[in-house]
Formats: C-alpha cells, structure tokens, sequence
C-alpha cells in the first residue's frame, strides 16, 4: 500500500502540500477545508507539522511556500501513487477490462488466445508458449483490431531507456558547438528520436536525421519507455533539468550524454 494511503494524516499532509505548491504564498485555508472535508483549524495543525519537518516554510503572515525537501517528498509520494495506480490498472482490473490488440490471425468469439507486446503493440495469437492469455469477445480477422478481456498471466514488457543528448544554446554555440561525432555514433541504433529546442533540430539535420517526434518529446519518452521502445531525445541544455525530474519521478532508466564541444 502507497504510504499516503495508508491513513487520514498523511493523505491529508499530501493534498495540503499540493495546494501549498499549487497557490503559494497565500492559501486559502478555509476553501482547503472544504477540499478535504476537515475543519480549519485542523488545517493549521497540519501546516504547522508541515513547517515543523522541514517541507513547508512561512513567514509569520499566513504566507506558505513549499521547500525543496517538500517539493522531494512530494515528487516521491506522487510517483509512488502513480506506480500503484498503475499496478491497478494494468494487473488487477485486467481481468474485468477489455484490452486492445491487433489480430495476427483469424480469431473467434470466446476463443481463448496469447498476448504478446512487440514494438509496443500487443498482439493477439494462437501461441502456446506464451504465458499471458485472454477471451477474445468478438470474432475478428487476421490484421484487424481486437477486443481482448478476462486476462490471466503477465505480459512480459522490458522497459525502454531513454538517451538525453544535450545541446548548448544558442548563446553557447548551439549546433556550432558540439562534437558532431558523438551524435552520429548515438544515431545509429535504430531508437525512435524526439527533439527539443530549434538548436537540437538543427543538430540532428547536421547528423543527417529528421526527428521523429519534434513536438511533445517529453511525453513521447516516457511513453515509449513504458511500451518497451527506447528512445534518444537530442535537447537544448535547458530543457534537460525539468526532462531529468520527469523520468526520474517516473523511475525510468536512462543515459545523459552531452555534445558539448571541450
């Protein structure tokens, strides 16, 4: 069980740091209340504990920010819901969900099949040595799109990584001033590739490679992390920190390299 989970107090210091995050410096500790369905009062002492341990800092005149340890502990308990909601979703309501797969032959209504992920795609055949199986609720064919429900087993899924190349601004020398080499040796694997940043584009056409994702290559990582693909996502210096946090609050593996020219 996730630790904010576990009891009233620590749900409730949860939410409050969020909304400490999410409005400082003024919070509004009686709309807060209202969020959480306790009295003002208690919210204060939850402030207070919050300030005391270090997460929440004041300035005497009901102004609350959040600390970096808040913002840590927060990340933390964020992505350890999240992890768990995950689990949820994907190996308890399995087998009352319907989940989607792509035919690779002709299939029957109840017939019993095996899901594989390839490529990020799960696929629906009759394998035997495959462990995950489910009902298939529709007759379909070859190629077409599935229903599959009543899952039992676990479909086996290796974790992408995810390669960060980093790009100086243009203030820096931009695409002028990395190591060209460097690039061309990470691009030649066969990884999908997301840019950030005008800089990094003009890097990646230098090293003969379109991107593949140029806008919203954050989620694009993350997501094809968890579909099994790696990925390398060439990016601008500055865009690395917030890309760094977003992976690591993820617990997604991944390699940092940077262009940058000694």
């Amino acid at each position: 069980m996730v630790n904010v989970l576990q009891s009233k107090r620590e749900s409730s210091r949860f939410q409050i740091l969020v909304e400490i995050a999410a409005h400082q410096p003024n919070l509004r500790q009686k709309e807060v209340a209202d969020k959480l369905g306790v009295t003002p009062q208690a919210i204060s002492e939850y402030i207070k504990e919050l300030v005391a341990d270090g997460l929440v800092t004041t300035d005497g005149r009901m102004r609350y920010s959040i600390t970096k340890e808040g913002v840590e502990w927060l990340l933390e308990n964020a992505a350890e819901l999240k992890r768990y909601a995950r689990v949820v979703m994907e190996e308890i309501i399995s087998h009352v969900s319907v989940w989607t797969a792509i035919a690779e032959s002709d299939l029957a209504e109840g017939e019993r099949v095996s899901l594989e992920m390839r490529n990020g795609l799960l696929y629906a055949n009759r394998r035997e040595d495959i462990e995950a199986s489910g009902t298939v609720i529709a007759s379909v064919c070859a190629g077409e799109d599935v229903g599959v429900s009543d899952l039992k087993g676990m479909i086996s899924l290796e974790e992408g990584r995810v390669t960060l190349c980093k790009v100086p601004r243009v203030q820096m020398g931009g695409s002028r001033g990395i190591d060209l080499a460097i690039l061309k040796r990470q691009l030649s694997g066969e990884r999908m590739v997301g840019c950030l940043g005008v800089e990094a584009l003009v890097a990646l056409r230098k090293a003969g490679r379109e991107p593949d994702v140029l806008f919203g290559a954050k989620e694009f990582a993350v997501e094809a992390a968890y579909h099994g693909i790696s990925s390398l996502v060439v990016s601008v210096d500055e865009q690395i920190p917030s890309l760094l946090t977003r992976l690591e609050s993820e617990g997604l593996k991944y390699e940092l390299v940077d262009l940058t020219l000694d």
